[in-house]
């Protein structure tokens, strides 16, 4: 996995555009806007590593892969709004199914907190009513490499109640933060499937093919004795998603240095595994477009 610097792509008019066709006019006059903004990244944009997945994972033909990969398009610019309309309170539109909802219930009833680790997958933010009722603070971490005035712009419109932002620092103060949030037991929420350039990962047989994930979260959940919990949400309509949610699972701190890498490894499998799983059910939501396998 390379070439990633941890940027979303996008600008703060098309954010501003949106968020305010959102507001006033019918959730599917905002996604026929998206149709055409998608066809745009489908000319325009590299397309590499998406279409390798759906070409050479997938075994797609041309054609296929193609028009895939503009329904992949179609799809991100969809949870992107249904995003923003969840964390900005603009209406409830959604409807859910909750598999795993016992699970995350029983993480907040034992009172030290928990780590949910997710995926560029569908879009669990907006299973706002179960994290609601769930009567716990949610810590979302991402990397502060995201360009400031549409970062302002997410913060701005997200329920402050309810979520806070944790962002990826340099000097690792954010380390600080989700060991705060664990002991106030909170919810931290992070991506597994990425990293940047540097970061500790171990080499994954994942979906046929060698890839590379990240060691961090799973490694601070065992350092801080928190249980973890894979996460995913899932679009299956225009307004209805599926939330999964995995048993917990605590994992006991690797402190033999000898032996770490490998316990760590073991503790990435049952992710990959979680996600390959996911992946097989929607293979048109997974948002990772930078060349993921070692190939």
């Amino acid at each position: 996995m390379s070439g990633w610097s941890g940027k979303s792509k996008g600008g703060e008019l098309g954010y501003r555009f949106f968020i305010a066709l959102a507001r006033c006019t019918n959730i599917k006059i905002v996604y026929f806007f998206i149709y055409f903004v998608a066809f745009h990244y489908l000319l325009f944009t590299d397309k590499k590593g998406i279409q390798y997945y759906f070409s050479k994972i997938l075994g797609y033909s041309k054609s296929k892969t193609v028009v895939s990969i503009y329904k992949n398009f179609c799809l991100l610019g969809q949870v992107i709004i249904d995003k923003i309309i969840v964390l900005g309170g603009i209406g409830n539109k959604f409807t859910f199914d909750f598999e795993g909802e016992n699970y995350l219930r029983e993480i907040v009833e034992n009172g030290k907190g928990g780590l949910l680790v997710g995926a560029h997958m569908g879009n669990w933010e907006v299973a706002g009513e179960l994290l609601e009722r769930l009567q716990t603070r949610i810590n979302i971490v991402m990397y502060d490499a995201e360009k400031k005035e549409i970062k302002t712009l997410m913060e701005n419109n997200l329920n402050k109640e309810t979520t806070n932002i944790i962002a990826i620092k340099e000097d690792f103060s954010h380390l600080y933060q989700i060991r705060d949030a664990f002991k106030n037991n909170e919810l931290v929420v992070m991506h597994g499937d990425r990293f940047l350039p540097g970061t500790n990962t171990v080499e994954i047989d994942f979906m046929s093919k060698k890839a590379l994930f990240p060691t961090g979260p799973l490694y601070l959940a065992s350092k801080n004795e928190v249980p973890v919990c894979f996460v995913y949400s899932l679009k299956e309509k225009a307004t209805h998603y599926h939330f999964y949610a995995s048993k917990p699972v605590v994992y006991k701190y690797p402190a033999n240095l000898k032996t770490r890498k490998e316990e760590i490894k073991k503790m990435v499998l049952d992710y990959t595994q979680s996600l390959e799983r996911i992946i097989k059910l929607y293979p048109l939501q997974w948002f990772n477009y930078h060349q993921f396998w070692n190939e």
